[in-house]
């Protein structure tokens, strides 16, 4: 089986190593990444992975006009790994999945879950938990505080990314689902808890839903915000989805769910190939270089106020506390529609 991992990054150089070296003991066979405008050396290091098998490189520099995430996707469907893919799953560069069932790999979840020809992988959010700066440490290892296991409120906490089979049944990768469906196929999707879900296969839906647990078989790590310091470094950044809105303290509100633990994510072992992965010497000077980088990039932005000022707000500011179905009553009195039909 052939399972294919497509990832686009920007500046992201200091988390590398740890996520290719996770969904490689994951069972991903093939990884296609695009790297965007890279100050960090991110590219570089990419380059040195490729030269070494672990990756295919492709620069996906700008300008474009629907951003560079879009470009990308539309880029790897031409792509000949993609194309020669059994499995496939867009990820960002803060999302781990993070399988529950048998040995905690692709091949497992496979067997549980035979007939699907697309699995939702809902996120789960894993807050900042009062992390202040950024080390040189694993993410998975540092956060380990999570939303609960049902939330109605915020929304985009449940929303999902797509492991699907790649055999026709869609023309058009997705950021959050394959689009195009071939006509007179229709697929059989099932939910991270095993469950099937004749609904999705015939609309657009990208968030699961939040009145029942998701993650029985499978969940989506989502560790979108890192520690404080990384988190300004993120919003200097920029998203790579050109229409979605840029991060602030809402971004960092909607995210900041800490209220379970869950460290089932470390059941899967990834450090020898992280640590094979930094013993070249190459690849490891690359990855401190890219480490420094973040470091003197937060510092240049602490010479600005505007950037202090979301710093001291991070600073100020509390985890968050999910709403369940009777806290988020008198909200979703008026925003069912969005619920209904929320944007990507």
């Amino acid at each position: 089986m052939r399972a294919l991992a497509i990832l686009g990054v920007k500046n992201e150089g200091a988390f590398l190593i740890e996520w290719l070296a996770h969904h490689r003991a994951l069972g991903f066979t093939d990884f296609l990444v695009y790297s965007n405008d890279c100050s960090d050396g991110t590219d570089a290091m990419l380059d040195r992975l490729q030269a070494m098998g672990w990756l295919t490189h492709v620069r996906n520099d700008g300008p474009h006009e629907e951003g560079p995430q879009w470009a990308l996707l539309k880029a790897a469907d031409r792509h000949p790994l993609k194309q020669a893919a059994d499995w496939v799953l867009f990820l960002d560069i803060d999302e781990f999945v993070n399988i529950h069932v048998g040995d905690r790999t692709l091949a497992a979840l496979m067997a549980t879950l035979p007939k699907a020809d697309a699995i939702t992988l809902t996120w789960r959010m894993f807050g900042n938990a009062g992390v202040v700066g950024f080390d040189d440490r694993p993410v998975t290892e540092t956060f380990t505080r999570a939303a609960p296991a049902t939330l109605a409120w915020p929304w985009r906490a449940q929303l999902f990314k797509t492991l699907f089979r790649n055999d026709g049944h869609w023309r058009k990768l997705g950021v959050h689902r394959p689009r195009s469906p071939a006509p007179g196929q229709l697929a059989r999707w099932f939910d991270g808890s095993g469950r099937e879900v004749a609904d999705l296969a015939q609309g657009q839906r990208i968030f699961s839903d939040f009145t029942r647990v998701n993650y029985g078989l499978v969940q989506l790590n989502h560790y979108a915000l890192g520690a404080m310091e990384s988190y300004v470094v993120k919003c200097d950044r920029g998203r790579a989805n050109r229409e979605a809105s840029g991060f602030d303290m809402g971004y960092w509100v909607e995210r900041n769910l800490c209220e379970v633990e869950d460290r089932s994510i470390l059941g899967l072992d990834s450090r020898p190939l992280r640590e094979a992965l930094q013993a070249d010497p190459v690849l490891a000077g690359l990855h401190r270089a890219a480490v420094r980088w973040r470091q003197d990039r937060f510092a240049t932005l602490m010479e600005q106020e505007p950037w202090r000022a979301l710093f001291g707000r991070l600073l100020m500011c509390p985890p968050s506390r999910a709403l369940d179905m009777a806290g988020a009553a008198p909200l979703r009195v008026f925003q069912q529609p969005a619920v209904r039909k929320p944007g990507a």
